[in-house]
């Protein structure tokens, strides 16, 4: 047996559709570039997110620093590892771009190695794989920093860790 059509029919937008609009304003409005997007949105004061940029230039100068330690000790990976280093320095200078000038100079990236790097192993692959453990603890790390940051810098944050990702991908299957 069929159901009797409604007494009437109502006017005006459903609820459904309400909900649904109301739903996507609240999306778009989150997603859109304001002035909270520049400094001060979800990531606190601006001095945090210049401490947090400032921290991530001088992780990726370590990660360099890395680098170097295991070019001056297997010359043989040059070719392998020049390019990974080379993305390092970029992404230190991208976060230092954002960082207001200090007193103290940028840490040198120089081939010796800093008392702060640890020893490299004399086996190529065990010192291919330190490094994409360096550079997979370092990604997860600024993974885990986005929440902190205000829009810009977590966008780059996220790009960063993603590339730091991809090199520990390459760094494991060059040591096969």
């Amino acid at each position: 047996m069929p159901y009797p059509p409604p007494p009437r029919t109502p006017s005006g937008p459903r609820r459904r559709t309400l909900l649904a609009s109301a739903a996507g304003v609240a999306l778009l409005s989150g997603c859109s570039a304001g002035p909270e997007d520049s400094g001060g949105g979800r990531g606190g004061s601006p001095a945090a997110a210049d401490r947090a940029r400032a921290r991530a230039a001088r992780d990726s100068a370590r990660l360099a620093e890395r680098y170097d330690a295991v070019l001056a000790a297997h010359p043989a990976l040059t070719e392998r590892l020049a390019p990974l280093r080379a993305e390092v320095v970029r992404h230190r200078k991208a976060f230092e771009e954002g960082t207001a000038p200090s007193s103290s100079p940028s840490p040198s990236l120089s081939p010796s190695a800093s008392a702060s790097t640890p020893p490299v192993p004399a086996d190529e692959k065990t010192a291919l794989a330190e490094l994409a453990a360096a550079e997979r603890t370092l990604a997860d790390r600024r993974a885990k920093a986005l929440m902190d940051v205000p829009g810009e810098l977590a966008r780059l944050l996220a790009s960063v860790a993603a590339a730091g990702a991809a090199h520990a991908y390459l760094l494991t299957e060059a040591g096969k």
